[in-house]
């Protein structure tokens, strides 16, 4: 996800996740130029911009042979809720249900191949939140481990991280502006 851009619709609403921070900037002239904080200019064009596009929602699916231990744990740990879940496929919502996270049985009959083979690794996932202190001492009151402690970094993120069953790093994070940017 670092370094893309996502365009949508008549108002020409950019979003740039770049460093794990997302900046929403809204454009009343397509030709203008708009600077970012460390990315430089951005141009956008027209006819670069898909006016069909209406919404894109993202939802994170794990193939998995752990349907209970990740319903247990996104549950207890983050607080999710189900929306759907049959004996090889289990959704799951994030508390305010901003987002959602699916979870599927490996070498399903059902599924085609590209849906098949188990997780191993090379993903994370990023959950932002107002308070990263106070879901952090939440997180520890209720014993879970943490794999890396609570810390802040030089380009404004405060957050640690949690390791699910499936060996996926969770980082959970509040943003804030980097200490050079607020001088």
């Amino acid at each position: 996800m670092r370094n893309s851009l996502f365009i949508a619709t008549l108002s020409i609403s950019i979003l740039l996740v770049s460093n794990c921070k997302v900046y929403s900037k809204k454009l009343s002239n397509v030709e203008r130029f708009t600077t970012l904080p460390s990315w430089g200019l951005i141009k956008t064009k027209k006819d670069t911009i898909k006016k069909n596009i209406k919404t894109m929602k993202f939802n994170t699916g794990i193939i998995t042979d752990k349907l209970n231990e990740s319903k247990k744990f996104y549950f207890e740990v983050l607080d999710f809720g189900v929306v759907f879940e049959n004996e090889f496929y289990l959704l799951m919502h994030s508390p305010n249900h901003q987002a959602e996270i699916s979870f599927l049985l490996p070498n399903h009959p059902t599924q085609q191949p590209i849906f098949q083979k188990a997780y191993k690794q090379g993903m994370y996932i990023t959950i932002e939140v107002d308070d990263v202190d106070a879901f952090y001492k939440k997180l520890k009151e209720k014993g879970v481990a943490i794999t890396i402690d609570i810390r802040n970094e030089p380009w404004g993120d405060r957050h640690f991280a949690i390791t699910d069953p499936n060996g996926v790093g969770i980082d959970i994070v509040t943003y804030s502006q980097p200490e050079i940017e607020k001088k």
